[in-house]
């Protein structure tokens, strides 16, 4: 058997004509089990109101505040635990609840709830005043109080378990979701659903209208050290990166609170798009040669540097995959001009920070005007996108509308799959600001559901009074 470099067997692996979706299914259920159920004939597993996919603290948040309201709600989500990129990826930062001055707080809600609770355990560090994060928090115990968030609720919960299809009536209205676990496939029946698969999944698979941006930004693959020394590992990534193929993109990382631990999120794959599952494989694998690229080039250049790896995520962290389109498109202006809406409910202050597949590092885009390109190991180079003003935006928002496909009535979405285009996007796509769209998709569905009423017609009002009742900062 010729002998071949890792890489090239992950792209000989996607790159093939077979590729990996196409790989025999081997289980030792009964074909007839498997292959000749069609999906009327599938048991129905539950009925609920209102059914979420995806896990996500976007999704949990939906799921929590349709149940606290008194629905009736299921969340469904493919992996182990709840809490998606915070959790399952890492990525173990929220940023700033208060507008770009720090001088009026704009976020608070199931966001603000959990960081609370989570002071209680000693597994948040606040940053005061600071563009780049609001609290830094500990992946593992955030992991086990969105666990509690779900149980107070009454919400039921379906871990290890993978969305499949849609399901539809006899007059092709949505009215469940096929869905596969350990004890076999089966349906999910309800009356409303919350799509916040991350990648839209329901609604691709719904044929709505989707597209993808031009340029992706790209994913990163974070990882957990012990002993990490940040200073001279920045000197070794400058000096010896490229012989050990470590892309020039960018780097962060922060201290996991309450242990030794230190979370970096120092990788890059570029030219992927992970709603397709064949990239998404190729970026798992990918990332995970980079990391052990960062280990070897330590073991060979560092001195008296005592570096462990002692975590790697369950999943890679993704940015930004398909969008579907809805009512209406959050443009670049309205993010940077901070545009007021009228159905806002969401407000957010996080930079737009633009990870290119084009060139290595990113660019910071401020609402004050200023603009900083920023590249690992180089001088910032600092410009004005637009003139100086006398005064400047200090946040922006995201309109209901903007989570409100053209079709299908009982359909909202939650999360980086919004209408919106690529500037804007690389701003609002952060958790602080996801978390809000759940919390609205949420209040929207129990409100459609007790009126009887399309999740378009529900009044716009209502939802932000709704969510202020509950805690938010409705502006």
């Amino acid at each position: 058997m010729k002998n071949q470099s890792r890489r090239r067997f992950i792209n000989n692996i996607v790159g093939s004509s077979i590729g990996l979706g196409a790989l025999p299914l081997l289980s030792f259920a009964s074909k007839e089990r498997i292959y000749k159920k069609t999906s009327d004939e599938l048991p129905v597993i539950n009925e609920v109101d209102i059914c979420v996919l995806g896990g996500s603290c976007t999704g949990v948040f939906a799921a929590v505040r349709a149940a606290r309201l008194g629905a009736r709600v299921a969340i469904i989500e493919k992996q182990n635990s709840f809490g998606g990129v915070a959790t399952n990826s890492m990525v173990n930062i929220w940023h700033s609840l208060y507008n770009t001055e720090f001088n009026k707080q704009i976020i608070a809600g199931l966001t603000l709830e959990a960081i609370e609770r989570l002071s209680k355990r000693n597994a948040i560090i606040k940053s005061e005043r600071s563009l780049s994060a609001g609290v830094t928090f500990n992946s593992q115990e955030l992991k086990i109080e969105l666990d509690e968030f779900v149980f107070e609720s009454g919400i039921i919960p379906y871990l290890h378990t993978l969305f499949s299809e849609p399901y539809y009536d006899k007059n092709g209205d949505l009215t469940g979701v096929v869905v596969d676990n350990k004890s076999g496939r089966g349906i999910i029946k309800a009356r409303y659903f919350v799509d916040a698969t991350g990648d839209g999944d329901l609604a691709y698979r719904l044929g709505l209208e989707s597209y993808v941006n031009e340029l992706l930004q790209p994913p990163t693959m974070c990882a957990h050290f012990d002993g990490w020394d940040g200073e001279q590992f920045n000197t070794l990534l400058k000096q010896y990166g490229k012989e050990f193929d470590i892309p020039d993109g960018f780097v962060w990382g922060a201290k996991v609170p309450s242990t030794n631990t230190y979370m970096l999120a120092g990788t890059r794959v570029y030219g992927v798009d992970c709603s397709i599952a064949d990239d998404l494989t190729k970026a798992e694998i990918e990332g995970r040669r980079q990391i052990r690229a960062i280990m070897d080039m330590i073991r060979k250049y560092g001195k008296n540097m005592n570096v462990g790896l002692v975590g790697l995520p369950s999943y890679i962290g993704i940015r930004e995959t398909r969008h579907i389109k809805c009512i209406y498109q959050l443009s670049d202006d309205d993010a940077l001009y901070g545009k007021r809406f009228e159905d806002a409910i969401a407000n957010g202050s996080y930079r737009l920070d633009i990870h290119h597949q084009d060139k290595p590092g990113l660019t910071f885009r401020y609402l004050d005007g200023t603009e900083v390109y920023a590249r690992p190991g180089h001088p910032s180079e600092t410009k004005r996108w637009r003139e100086e003003t006398p005064v400047n935006p200090t946040f922006y928002q995201i309109p209901l509308r903007s989570l409100i496909p053209h079709k299908f009535d009982n359909l909202i979405l939650a999360g980086r799959m919004l209408d919106s285009s690529i500037l804007a996007f690389s701003g609002v796509r952060v958790m602080v600001n996801m978390n809000q769209l759940g919390e609205a998709a949420g209040v929207c569905c129990y409100l459609a559901l007790t009126q009887g009423k399309s999740i378009r017609n529900v009044n716009y009002k209502e939802v932000r009074n709704e969510l202020s009742k509950g805690g938010s900062i409705i502006l």
